[in-house]
């Protein structure tokens, strides 16, 4: 393949990326009482939700869901962690600090 084709090829890819993420939304969900504030979202494939930790101890957000596994680790009070949805599916959100702290985010394309 050609340098030419090449470039043009990885400028294409860079403008769609451009073009998703200027679609893209993002989300913001607290942590407070120790509850999310939403117990079900529906969000969009490239849309990001940003945890808020609005309590006075530690929170986490993970999932081991096929559509979209992650660990965020912990975090606290005033601090947020973000995370970009990429393929559609059911995503079930947790806190590992608090175990009865579930919420749902249904991404779609």
């Amino acid at each position: 393949m050609k340098r030419t084709s090449k470039l043009a090829m990885a400028l294409g890819a860079g403008l769609v990326t451009v073009a998703l993420a200027a679609y893209a939304a993002e989300h913001v969900v607290t942590q407070k009482g120790k509850a999310f504030s939403m117990k079900k979202l529906s969000v969009k494939v490239g849309d990001t939700i940003k945890f808020v930790n609005e309590d006075p101890f530690q929170h986490n957000i993970f999932s081991l869901s096929e559509a979209k596994s992650f660990d965020a680790g912990s975090f606290g009070q005033g601090q947020s962690r973000s995370v970009t949805f990429d393929k559609p599916g059911t995503v079930e959100v947790e806190c590992a600090v608090h175990p009865d702290m579930r919420m749902v985010v249904e991404v779609t394309k």
